[in-house]
């Protein structure tokens, strides 16, 4: 509806809000003419870090036996991960090692998602792409490293020649694996977390941008269909938070699966 009907509402029509209204000029430019420098983005992802470290710090101080709110939550977020991850993915044995790892990765992509959805912030630093790398990274080279130490080099064959394929079609197989686990991996862990949080700000956005549009300056019949555009627009926005939270479970989860698949003993 809104993209249909604002560009025919007056003669100046309705202008989308795009990539470029995403990325604010950089508040400490250097480098490039084209102003790279420290940003919105570099600074809300020092933020997280820092809101993190202190809520844990804060929740862990005390300890007491019978805890309070601050104490209950952290312990309970903790335990989350901890355990609704960690242990029943990678399991009893070897999950206690990996499990700063994967709750480092869930509280810092949550906050990072949940910035999109807080005034002011308004940015989810995962909806650009080279967060989302980063921590693909980060996991790719984790989960490999973790299959040399477990199985020595003979890794890269437990990982990509399954048992039981007949010789011939086994090359075929062995090419789809590594193509499969070393290349399409990585790149689906960040672009379904970068493309889901950039995908949803803009939905947000162009809600924003066209509910206003038409409560203030379209005319005729169109004004009403902003009453319509703002009810979307706050049911995208909780719809918005749910996934954010949901992100930074999935990408974690995955993370989990990619490590216990290279500590299994069989393909």
């Amino acid at each position: 509806m809104i993209a249909l009907a604002l560009p025919a509402s007056n003669d100046e029509g309705f202008v989308a809000p795009t990539l470029e209204d995403m990325h604010l000029p950089e508040i400490l430019p250097w480098g490039a003419e084209s102003g790279e420098g420290f940003g919105k983005q570099m600074l809300l992802i020092l933020l997280s870090v820092i809101l993190i470290g202190w809520f844990f710090v804060a929740a862990a101080r005390k300890g007491q036996m019978v805890p309070g709110r601050l104490q209950f939550l952290g312990e309970w977020s903790y335990n989350f991960v901890r355990n609704s991850i960690g242990r029943d993915i990678i399991g009893e044995k070897d999950f206690r090692s990996f499990t700063p790892l994967l709750f480092a990765l869930f509280f810092f992509i949550l906050i990072n998602n949940l910035w999109g959805t807080i005034p002011l912030a308004q940015l989810p630093t995962t909806s650009h792409v080279g967060t989302a790398y980063a921590l693909a990274a980060i996991v790719y080279f984790t989960w490999i490293i973790v299959g040399i130490r477990k199985h020595g080099l003979g890794y890269f064959k437990f990982a990509t020649v399954p048992s039981g394929v007949p010789m011939a079609i086994l090359p075929l197989v062995v090419l789809i694996e590594i193509i499969s686990t070393f290349l399409v991996r990585p790149i689906t862990h960040s672009l379904r977390l970068f493309a889901t949080m950039l995908s949803g700000h803009l939905i947000i956005m162009l809600a924003g941008s066209g509910t206003a549009f038409l409560l203030l300056e379209a005319e005729g019949l169109l004004k009403p269909l902003g009453a319509l555009t703002l009810v979307g627009g706050v049911a995208m926005f909780l719809f918005e938070v749910l996934i954010q939270v949901l992100q930074a479970y999935v990408f974690t989860l995955l993370t989990a699966i990619y490590i216990q698949g290279s500590l299994a003993e069989e393909h």
